[in-house]
C-alpha cells in the first residue's frame, strides 16, 4: 500500500515542472505548471501577477536549444514547444507594439510598453538621431529619479546611467541639459508617454530585426512593425510595404518571399536568405501574426496560411488571438480602478543602472561583450560604405531583378531609401564602458558603422542554458555571423538552382500520380455497367478483352476469395 501511494506521488511529480519567466523590469515570476499546460495557462498566470488586462499586445518568448528564439503558441503544450527539459526560462516581451501608446487605456500597459521600448533603446533596435536620443534618455532619467536635485545628483550625474549601447560625453552633457531644464516637474507617468510618444515616430519603433541576406548577398534586417513590413541596411530603411499592400508571405528552407501590390497595380517580390531554416520559418510565422494583428477587422477573418505551393504540404499556421482593432475595443470597456505600479525606481537593471551603484553595467561579461562586437563588426564590415539597395523582382515588369532605388512609386515610401539617423549614437559599435571622445558624434559613418540594428546579447539566461552558450537577441550566434560572412556570393544561385530541381521533381511525381489516378478510374468506367458509346467501343478492343480475361476477372475472384475468408473468419470468432 505505501509503494503504491510512494508511486503515485512520484508519478504526479514527473507531470509537474517549474518556469520562471523574466518580465519587462528584469524582475522573475516563478511557478509549477502541469507538464500538459498549454501556453495560455501560463501566460494568464503572469497577467494576472501584473493585474494586466490589455494583454493582447504581449508574447511570451523563448529560446530553442538550438539558439532560435520563438513566441510561445498559447494554443499548445509548453513542455512540446520548449524542446528542452525543465526548469523552462523564458520572457515576457512587447509582441504587437500599439500603433498610439497614449490610446492604451490603462496605465500599467504604458508602463510595460515603456519598459519594453527603453530596452529597445539600450540593445540598439531603435535608432535615432543625436538631438532624439538626448531626450528620449531625458525622458528616462526624469521617470526614475525625478525632478534635478543639485544636492542629489552630482555633476556628470547622467553617466552613471547607460540608455544606450554606447555613450559620448557630449551626449551625456546633452542629457543632463534637458533634464535639468526642460522637464522639471514632469511625473514619471508623464515621462513616460512623452517618451513613448517620441518613439513612436521614429523609423525603427517596434522593430524586432530579422538577420537574413538579399539576393546580392548584402546583408539586411527584416522586421515587422505596426505600420508594415521594413527592410534595414545599415542606417537606412530600404523597403517599408504597408500592411494593406502585402499580398502574401512564404517560405521555403531558407529562402523568404514577400509579394506586394502597389499603386498602379505594381507587383513586387521582395527575396531574402535567412541563416537557417528554422530563422526563416520564425520569420515567416512572425510576418503571418503581425498582419493578421493589424490589417484584419476582426479575428473570425482569419484564416490557416500555408508555406508550401498547390499539391505539397508545407508548414502551416493560424493566427489565434486577437486583431488590433478588437483589442482596441475591449480595452474601451475596462471600468475598474486604476491598479497600482510598482516602478523599478532606482533598482539596478540590465538595461539601466541605478546611479546609486557606481560606474555603468551591462548583464554582459566583458569577455563575451568584446566577443560579440567583433563578431558584428564582422558581419557589418560590408555593409560600411555600401551604398547598394535590396534587389526587388518586379513582376509587372518581367522576372529580372533590378535595384529598389529605380522602382519609383508615386507617393510610396517602399521603394526609396530613407535615412535612418545621420549623426546616430552608434547603437551596433560596442557596449565596452569605454569614453568616447566629444568629436565622436560627428566621425563619419566609415568609422562608426552608424545605424545597423543589432542587439548584444538581452537576455543572459533566456533559452535557459548555460553562460556560454546564451543567444543574442536575434538567437543569433557568432559562429552564424562568421558563416553567413564567408558564403560565397555564388550561394544564391546555387540555392535558386537546387529550388528549380525540386519543382521540376515535384511536378514530375505529381504527373505520374495523376496519369496512375486516370488509369484507375478509366478501369473502373470501362468494368462498370455505364452504357456509353465510347466505353462500348473500349471493350470491343482485342487489348481490352485480354486485360479483363487474363488480369481483371482473375484478381476480381482473388478479392472475393479473401474478402470471403474474412468475413467467415469475423463470424466465427463473433460465435
Amino acid at each position: 500500500m505505501l509503494s503504491r501511494l510512494m508511486s503515485s506521488s512520484i508519478r504526479s511529480l514527473d507531470r509537474e515542472c517549474n518556469c520562471t519567466v523574466r518580465l519587462l523590469d528584469d524582475s522573475e515570476y516563478t511557478c509549477t505548471i502541469q507538464r500538459d499546460a498549454k501556453g495560455q495557462y501560463l501566460f494568464d498566470l503572469i497577467c494576472h501577477h501584473l493585474n494586466l488586462l490589455e494583454k493582447d499586445y504581449f508574447g511570451i518568448r523563448y529560446v530553442d536549444p538550438d539558439k532560435q528564439r520563438h513566441w510561445l503558441e498559447f494554443s499548445k503544450s509548453i513542455a512540446k514547444q520548449m524542446k528542452s527539459q525543465p526548469p523552462f526560462t523564458m520572457c515576457l516581451r512587447v509582441k504587437f507594439y500599439p500603433p498610439d501608446p497614449a490610446a492604451l487605456k490603462e496605465e500599467i500597459t504604458r508602463y510595460l510598453v515603456f519598459l519594453q521600448v527603453k530596452r529597445d533603446l539600450y540593445h540598439g533596435r531603435l535608432l535615432c538621431k543625436t538631438s532624439d536620443a538626448a531626450l528620449l534618455a531625458a525622458y528616462i532619467l526624469q521617470a526614475e529619479i525625478g525632478d534635478y536635485d543639485p544636492g542629489k545628483h552630482p555633476e556628470g550625474y547622467s553617466s552613471k546611467f547607460q540608455f544606450f549601447p554606447k555613450h559620448s560625453e557630449k551626449l551625456e552633457r546633452r542629457i543632463a541639459e534637458i533634464h535639468k531644464t526642460e522637464l522639471i516637474g514632469q511625473t514619471p507617468e508623464t515621462s513616460e508617454l512623452n517618451f513613448l510618444q517620441k518613439a513612436q515616430m521614429l523609423e525603427t519603433y517596434g522593430v524586432d530585426p530579422h538577420p537574413c541576406k538579399d539576393v546580392s548577398g548584402n546583408p539586411a534586417f527584416l522586421a515587422f512593425t505596426p505600420f508594415g513590413f521594413t527592410v534595414l541596411q545599415g542606417n537606412r530603411r530600404v523597403h517599408l510595404l504597408k500592411w494593406e499592400e502585402v499580398t502574401k508571405l512564404k517560405f521555403e528552407a531558407k529562402t523568404f518571399h514577400i509579394y506586394a501590390n502597389q499603386k498602379e497595380d505594381k507587383k513586387i517580390i521582395l527575396t531574402y536568405f535567412a541563416p537557417t531554416p528554422e530563422a526563416c520559418k520564425h520569420l515567416w510565422k512572425c510576418g503571418v501574426e503581425n498582419q493578421a494583428f493589424y490589417k484584419l477587422e476582426k479575428s473570425s477573418q482569419v484564416r490557416t496560411v500555408s508555406s508550401s505551393n498547390l499539391f505539397f504540404k508545407g508548414s502551416r499556421f493560424r493566427y489565434s488571438g486577437k486583431v488590433a482593432k478588437e483589442v482596441m475595443e475591449q480595452s474601451a470597456k475596462i471600468k475598474r480602478d486604476p491598479p497600482e505600479i510598482h516602478r523599478a525606481g532606482m533598482v539596478p537593471s540590465r538595461s539601466c543602472p541605478s546611479i546609486t551603484h557606481g560606474p555603468r553595467l551591462t548583464s554582459v561579461p566583458r569577455t563575451r561583450r568584446r566577443a560579440v562586437h567583433i563578431s558584428i563588426m564582422e558581419g557589418l564590415e560590408s555593409l560600411r560604405d555600401s551604398a547598394h539597395s535590396t534587389p526587388v523582382r518586379s513582376v509587372s515588369h518581367g522576372d529580372s531583378f533590378m535595384p529598389s532605388r529605380s522602382q519609383t512609386v508615386d507617393g510610396s515610401e517602399a521603394s526609396t531609401s530613407a535615412v535612418i539617423s545621420d549623426e546616430n549614437y552608434s547603437p551596433s559599435d560596442s557596449v565596452l564602458p569605454t569614453p568616447v571622445a566629444e568629436h565622436g558624434m560627428e566621425m563619419p559613418l566609415a568609422r562608426h558603422l552608424n545605424g545597423a540594428p543589432c542587439s548584444i546579447d538581452e537576455e543572459e539566461s533566456e533559452a535557459g542554458t548555460s553562460k556560454e552558450g546564451k543567444a543574442t537577441e536575434f538567437g543569433h550566434s557568432r559562429r552564424e555571423q562568421r558563416m553567413v560572412k564567408r558564403r560565397p556570393a555564388t550561394s544564391s544561385e546555387v540555392e535558386e538552382l537546387n529550388k528549380f530541381i525540386l519543382s521540376v521533381l515535384r511536378l514530375f511525381l505529381v504527373t505520374i500520380g495523376l496519369l496512375f489516378a486516370l488509369l484507375l478510374l478509366l478501369i473502373m468506367l470501362t468494368e462498370s455497367d455505364l452504357d456509353i458509346a465510347f466505353l462500348r467501343d473500349i471493350r470491343k478492343t482485342p487489348e481490352f478483352q485480354q486485360f479483363h480475361f487474363e488480369y481483371f476477372c482473375p484478381l476480381r475472384r482473388w478479392f472475393a476469395c479473401k474478402l470471403r475468408w474474412m468475413g467467415g473468419f469475423l463470424v466465427s470468432e463473433a460465435k
